[in-house]
C-alpha cells in the first residue's frame, strides 16, 4: 500500500492500486514476504491448500487470492463456514437434499449444492476442524474420487479444496495436527487438504507491517462510508506499532475504526488511539515493560500508560534518545523533559 507523508507529520493513505493485495499480505516484513511466496507457489500447484492462521486473521481474503491466481478457467469460489451452522444445515449446504436412492459407488450432490455449483472452481472450508465426522468422511471421498452423482449421473467436479484452521498455540490448542493424532480429524482428509500448507503469522511477529496495515484499514473505512481521506499523526502510528495485538487484524481494525469515529479532526491523534483502547487498556498496561497494580483515577491510569509506552519505545530503540524522539514524533529536548516528569530513569547510550 503506498503512503504519503505530509509536511505536517501526518501519514495518510494514498489511492489504492487497481488490484491491491489482501490485508494479510500487506507489508514488507520478512514474515509477509515468506507468505507471499508461499501463496504464489500454492496457487499454481495442484492439490489442496491448508491455511493455518491465528484468531482474528482474514483467511478468506487469502483463499480468494489463491483461487484467483490458480490455473483454472472457472471463476466459481464457494466459501463454506464450517463453524457457522449446525451439522444438518451444513450438510444441506454442501451436498443439498438427499436423493430418493442413495448411490453406493459415488458420493451424491444435488444441483443446488455448493459442491455442484463449484465444479471446476474452488471450495473454501473455513474453520475446517469444526466439520462433524460424517461430513469429513463425505468430503474426503469426494476429494479422492473427483466425481459425484448428480441426479443419478456421474459428474467430474475437479474442485480445488482450500481449508483454514486455527494455529496451534501449545498445550491449550494443539492445532489440526493434534486433532488428527487424537482421532478428531480424518488423516486422509488432512493429507489431501494439506498438499500445500501456509502458516499466516500473528501480527505480533510482524509489527513493522502495522503502519501499512493501519493505513489500509483506515482507507477502507473511509471508502466504505463515503468519507473523505483521513490521516494518522506519527505518534498515533507509533503507538499502534508499539502495542501487542493478541486479536490480530480483527482487533487492529476495531481499534482504528473506533478511533476514526471519535476523532475530532481528520488527523487521528495519539489521544484518539488511547481513547479507542479504553476497553483493552488494562490488558495492554499489564503487558507493558513496567507492570502496575490498577489503582487511582483515569488520569493516573493514563499517566502510567504514557510512562510505560515511552519507556517501551526507549527500550525498543536501545535508549537512544534521538531515535526514540523521532518514533514518538516529538523533539529530543521534549522527550528528556517528559521522561523526567514521568520518572523514567534514562539509560544513556552513545548516539
Amino acid at each position: 500500500m503506498p503512503e504519503t507523508i505530509t509536511l505536517f507529520g501526518l501519514i495518510s493513505a494514498a489511492s489504492p492500486e487497481t488490484s491491491s493485495p489482501p490485508r494479510e499480505l500487506v507489508g514488507r516484513s520478512a514474515a509477509v514476504a515468506r507468505v507471499q511466496d508461499l501463496v504464489r507457489r500454492a496457487a499454481l500447484a495442484e492439490g489442496g491448500v491448508l491455511l493455518l492462521a491465528p484468531r482474528g486473521a482474514d483467511v478468506e481474503s487469502v483463499a480468494r487470492v489463491l483461487h484467483e491466481q490458480a490455473r483454472r478457467p472457472s471463476d466459481v469460489f464457494a466459501c463454506v463456514d464450517c463453524a457457522a451452522a449446525d451439522p444438518v444445515r451444513l450438510e444441506r449446504l454442501l451436498f443439498g437434499a438427499a436423493p430418493a436412492v442413495i448411490p453406493a459407488d459415488l458420493e451424491w450432490a444435488a444441483r443446488d449444492s455448493r459442491i455442484a455449483a463449484a465444479r471446476g472452481g474452488t471450495v473454501f472450508l473455513k474453520d475446517v476442524t469444526d466439520l462433524p465426522a460424517s461430513l469429513q468422511a463425505r468430503i474426503a471421498r469426494v476429494a479422492r474420487d473427483g466425481e459425484v452423482r448428480i441426479d443419478g449421473e456421474p459428474v467430474a467436479i475437479d474442485i480445488r479444496w482450500i481449508a483454514s484452521a486455527a494455529s496451534g498455540n501449545g498445550n491449550s490448542a494443539p492445532g489440526i495436527e493434534g486433532d488428527v493424532q487424537a482421532g478428531r480429524f480424518r488423516g486422509d482428509l488432512h493429507r489431501r487438504l494439506a498438499a500445500s500448507r501456509i502458516d499466516l503469522p500473528p501480527l505480533g511477529e510482524r509489527v513493522e507491517d502495522v503502519p501499512l496495515l493501519s493505513l489500509r484499514l483506515l482507507e477502507e473505512w473511509c471508502a466504505a462510508g463515503g468519507r473523505g481521506p483521513r490521516a494518522f499523526t506519527q505518534p498515533a502510528l507509533a503507538l499502534l506499532s508499539a502495542l501487542t495485538w493478541p486479536g490480530n487484524l480483527a482487533e487492529l481494525q476495531m481499534v482504528i475504526e473506533r478511533a476514526a469515529v471519535d476523532a475530532a479532526h481528520d488527523a487521528i491523534q495519539i489521544e484518539d488511539v488511547l481513547a479507542a483502547l479504553k476497553l483493552d487498556t488494562l490488558e495492554r498496561l499489564e503487558k507493558a515493560p513496567a507492570r502496575f497494580v490498577p489503582s487511582g483515577n483515569l488520569r493516573d491510569a493514563r499517566l502510567r500508560f504514557e510512562r510505560d509506552y515511552i519507556a517501551g519505545v526507549l527500550q525498543q530503540h536501545g535508549w537512544r534518545m534521538g531515535e526514540a524522539a523521532r518514533a514518538l514524533g516529538i523533539q529530543r529536548p521534549n522527550l528528556y523533559r517528559k521522561a523526567r516528569q514521568l520518572g523514567i530513569p534514562l539509560v544513556r547510550a552513545s548516539e
